[in-house]
């Protein structure tokens, strides 16, 4: 068998050889691409380009006898360290005559992603640490753009102790609450004023397909540059009433948060044997045990921040628990009925996104099962 095999394994060695060659070809492309976009100032994200380029890779990979599914999942791959390498190549200047940016807290993690970012831009940046504050007049001194990068809790009163402004900077956050940022900083400036929220962590690759929302503060005409230069380095910008962000971050990551925190507790006094539950999950629990994990991977101090950030978070959390209550009776009763009855309720009120939920799923459970690690040894417990 070994004979017959290992001439076929060379063939697949060397062809695999060539796709190393052929995707080093589009890489480089991808730098010439990244340079004209540079030039003439267009987004690092083209949708509709995307679109039409899957769709035509598609049809092709029909013809052959091919999956679409297998090819678009390689295409996407190979896309997102495109635009990983596009960003490297920087981007244009939408306002050149724009005075430094002062990152308030640019050298803690998302503060300083936007560092690279501006300074991939060409802009003059300068950072605002801890430290530096016996020099923040002078640093700010002239400045186009401040923008606070600082945990939740101290967000607010970082706010407050900035030195004046020129009438004309603007002052922007990038915290993941809205309204009280926003009215501090129309309390202490009176130029310029916009509250951003990056719907990502500091560890993204690249901006493309990212969502920013920005809730208005005070003379948005000054800031179109900006929002322009965010939707160049790829991201979708989007505009959001201050009270509606915070209601729906709420639900989107102080109660999955908290659940997460719940749950994770939960597993330690039961005392639960991680390898053996990772042995015994199906992709789908193995990826919703990762996505719980993960978030005693990172800072407590800023989960702790992000579901304590207000009472109505605290007040959701409550709900949650009653609800939770609830439904813990109908468990007790072993009234299958009103099981059956709430599930059905709730599968109508979800619609048409159970079915988009579904597929969207699919791939990532189909990602999951691909990285898992294969142990070939028996589980012993």
């Amino acid at each position: 068998m070994s004979d017959a095999l290992k001439p076929l394994r060379d063939q697949i060695d060397a062809i695999d050889q060539q796709l190393l060659v052929l995707l080093e070809q589009r890489l480089e492309l991808v730098h010439q691409v990244g340079e004209v976009k540079t030039k003439h100032g267009l987004p690092i994200y083209a949708p509709d380009r995307e679109a039409m380029m899957l769709s035509k890779r598609r049809e092709e990979a029909s013809a052959r006898g091919l999956s679409p599914d297998m090819i678009e999942d390689v295409l996407r791959r190979v896309m997102r360290e495109s635009y990983a390498n596009e960003k490297d190549k920087g981007f244009k200047t939408v306002n050149p005559s724009i005075g430094p940016i002062v990152v308030v807290g640019g050298k803690g993690q998302l503060g300083s992603l936007f560092v690279q970012m501006f300074k991939l831009s060409g802009y003059d940046v300068r950072v605002l640490s801890t430290q530096d504050w016996p020099d923040a007049e002078s640093i700010c001194s002239g400045a186009g753009l401040v923008l606070v990068s600082v945990p939740i809790h101290l967000t607010e009163s970082v706010i407050a102790k900035l030195p004046k402004l020129a009438n004309d900077c603007i002052l922007a956050d990038i915290t993941s609450i809205k309204a009280k940022p926003i009215e501090a900083m129309l309390a202490a400036h009176s130029g310029p004023v916009v509250g951003l929220h990056p719907m990502f962590g500091p560890d993204v690759a690249s901006f493309a397909k990212q969502a920013i929302v920005f809730a208005q503060g005070r003379k948005p005409e000054s800031y179109q540059w900006l929002i322009e230069q965010m939707g160049i380095w790829g991201a979708r910008v989007t505009p959001i009433d201050a009270g509606q962000h915070d209601q729906a971050m709420g639900l989107i990551q102080a109660l999955r948060h908290f659940a997460s925190y719940a749950y994770g507790a939960h597993l330690l006094r039961e005392n639960a044997d991680l390898d053996l539950l990772l042995e015994l999950s199906s992709p789908i629990y193995r990826l919703e045990l990762a996505m719980v994990g993960r978030l005693f991977a990172q800072s407590p101090e800023l989960y702790a921040d992000i579901i304590m950030a207000s009472d109505d978070n605290i007040d959701l959390v409550k709900r949650y628990y009653q609800r939770f209550g609830e439904l813990i009776q109908i468990l007790e009763s072993r009234d299958k009925e009103a099981f059956i009855k709430t599930f059905d309720e709730i599968k109508t009120w979800f619609g048409e996104y159970s079915l988009q939920f579904m597929q969207e799923s699919k791939a990532l459970l189909q990602q999951a099962n691909d990285s898992r690690q294969v142990d070939t040894k028996p589980v012993t417990r």
